[in-house]
């Protein structure tokens, strides 16, 4: 298993979803993959606003109309786009993380919202990116764009994908865009530069109102790592670049100065950490990803990883649902709201052993 799961990992290889889901929806209610009799001036208006470009790492996409055929890669992007309330024609497949049908709670109730359930006839195709981006079921959708504003996309992976159609690349760094900056680019793309507005503000509102319900993790300092006590490479830590920490740091936690220092001109999403300064990495909480609760004992039984300051304290959040890690791990204005009952607890019972 490798140390930076799982976003490494990915590259090589439900009635309360519905809920919090439609606390979101309700505001994107008039958003289609088709336009209705009664929003024909929307649509209209929609279309006013092309061409449009998209500055991005690579360079710039310009597109010319707005797009009927949305195909997307990566993680993130497909949620955006079903939040906006356009079906993909095909996404990828979600291989860790994920459920039977390779897709996720919160995919599963937006499909279901827009009539585009897995298994019916307007369902996107999905298919694997467990070798890479799959140029060749991309290109079977017939796209007229390709969103890939949250990836890790190269630049032969972005000139192989322009010659299928216009590309929306990540604006800086490589799996480094914040979900609102990808919803808004994802919302100029389609044309719903408003309804991306208005969804951003909308899950912020979510996320603000359900972390006032934990007053103590407020100001707390953390660190979001990996810890493997049987693997070599031991202690990675996810830098400031990194969604994960973004998420924390959204909810008024603070990281960890050793972390910050770490970040500082770095463009990685990760650092790695010798094993034998593990008492060098002070936070009031520190959280990572286990593959099951046993692994959880078995780091704060380790000699070295169970000195790392929160865990002697116990103030340790060890999450082994790999749904939730793949939530807050691929940001989305859909995954976010659904992780927050089942996330926040667990952040809020570790903030309250902080001595």
């Amino acid at each position: 298993m490798a140390s930076q799961f799982p976003r490494r990992a990915l590259l090589k290889t439900a009635g309360s979803a519905t809920a919090v889901l439609a606390a979101v929806a309700l505001s994107l209610s008039g958003c289609s993959t088709g336009p209705a009799a009664s929003d024909a001036d929307s649509t209209a208006s929609a279309s006013a606003q092309f061409p449009v470009t998209i500055e991005h790492a690579f360079g710039e996409t310009v597109i010319e109309k707005q797009p009927t055929r949305v195909a997307t890669v990566s993680w993130v992007n497909d949620d955006v786009a079903l939040a906006l309330g356009v079906v993909p024609v095909g996404m990828p497949k979600v291989e860790w993380g994920g459920n039977e049908q390779g897709s996720t709670p919160w995919k599963d109730a937006a499909l279901e919202d827009l009539g585009a359930s897995i298994g019916t006839d307007k369902a996107p195709a999905m298919y694997s990116e467990a070798d890479g981006i799959n140029f060749t079921e991309i290109a079977k959708t017939t796209p007229d764009v390709i969103l890939a504003a949250y990836s890790g996309l190269t630049e032969e992976d972005y000139k192989k994908l322009s010659e299928i159609a216009p590309v929306v690349a990540y604006p800086e760094l490589a799996y480094g865009t914040p979900w609102q900056d990808s919803t808004a680019l994802i919302g100029k793309a389609l044309g719903k530069e408003d309804e991306a507005g208005k969804l951003i503000a909308d899950t912020e509102s979510v996320i603000k109102e359900k972390v006032a319900e934990y007053p103590q993790i407020e100001g707390k300092t953390y660190i979001y790592g990996n810890l493997e006590p049987a693997s070599a490479d031991g202690v990675n830590v996810y830098t400031a670049n990194d969604n994960r920490p973004r998420f924390l740091s959204g909810i008024g936690m603070k990281l960890a100065p050793v972390v910050e220092e770490l970040s500082k001109g770095s463009s990685e999403f990760y650092l790695p950490w010798s094993a034998e300064k593990a008492n060098e990495l002070d936070s009031d909480i520190f959280v990572t990803w286990v593959p099951d609760a046993a692994t959880t004992d078995t780091i704060t039984a380790d000699p070295l990883l169970g000195q790392i300051p929160a865990i002697k304290n116990g103030a340790l959040v060890a999450d082994s649902n790999n749904t939730l890690t793949l939530s807050i791990s691929a940001a989305s204005p859909l995954s976010l709201p659904w992780s927050l009952d089942e996330f926040l607890p667990q952040l809020g019972a570790a903030a309250d052993k902080v001595k």
